[in-house]
């Protein structure tokens, strides 16, 4: 298992991570069968795709989801401290998101809502802490036990850097006021060896020496 578990700097805990392989096996432990497993695809792609937090993804709302430059985005959401921030969308993430508002009848509103025993969608939301009862549950399900909601969005976060996203991009993307705060999301180590420096295009050419 290749679950990278949270560690301690300084009195911090850090905090975990997945690999892009684990974050795959967690959302195909969701399904998308019943409207009830197309729920739990559609809570899990927005915290491990997007960078959700708990809050933020109970209180989405279909109105949020907005096309911006040919993009879907989540528009202008309101997040932690009052700061405001557009979230792009990936294609699979609004597919998981379609597959569950067509199935539960949802057109406008809370996207996220409760499923009564008789499999049938009702109220106007949940609480937050309804999505970490999912969250844990559905990681169990995939042994990754020690995984909490927050973690995904640690994911989302080292997963855009490994895949060459900037710094500041995914400063925006979380929607944090530091970049030090982000820096510890990604759970980044210095590199001596192959170092971030050594080749930046103003090394003397060997050949002129």
């Amino acid at each position: 298992m290749s679950f990278t578990r949270g560690v301690r700097r300084l009195g911090v805990r850090i905090g975990n991570w997945l690999t892009a392989e684990e974050g795959r096996r967690l959302l195909s432990g969701a399904g998308n069968a019943s409207p009830r497993e197309r729920r739990y695809y559609a809570m899990l792609a927005v915290l491990i795709g997007c960078g959700l937090r708990r809050a933020e993804a109970a209180a989405l709302r279909m109105e949020d989801l907005q096309l911006r430059e040919e993009h879907w985005v989540i528009a202008d959401l309101n997040g932690k401290g009052g700061h405001i921030r557009t979230i792009p969308v990936q294609d699979w993430v609004k597919a998981g998101v379609d597959a569950w508002t067509e199935a539960a009848g949802i057109t406008t509103g809370t996207l996220l809502r409760s499923i009564n025993k008789a499999g049938r969608v009702w109220g106007t939301g949940f609480s937050p802490k309804v999505i970490w009862g999912v969250v844990k549950r559905k990681a169990k399900d995939c042994e990754l036990p020690f995984l909490a909601p927050h973690d995904l969005r640690r994911t989302c976060a080292r997963l855009c850097h490994q895949a060459g996203g900037e710094l500041e991009q995914i400063q925006f993307l979380l929607g944090h006021v530091s970049v030090q705060t982000t820096e510890r999301y990604l759970g980044c180590k210095q590199r001596f060896r192959n170092a971030v420096n050594d080749r930046i295009g103003l090394e003397p050419n060997p050949l002129e020496s």
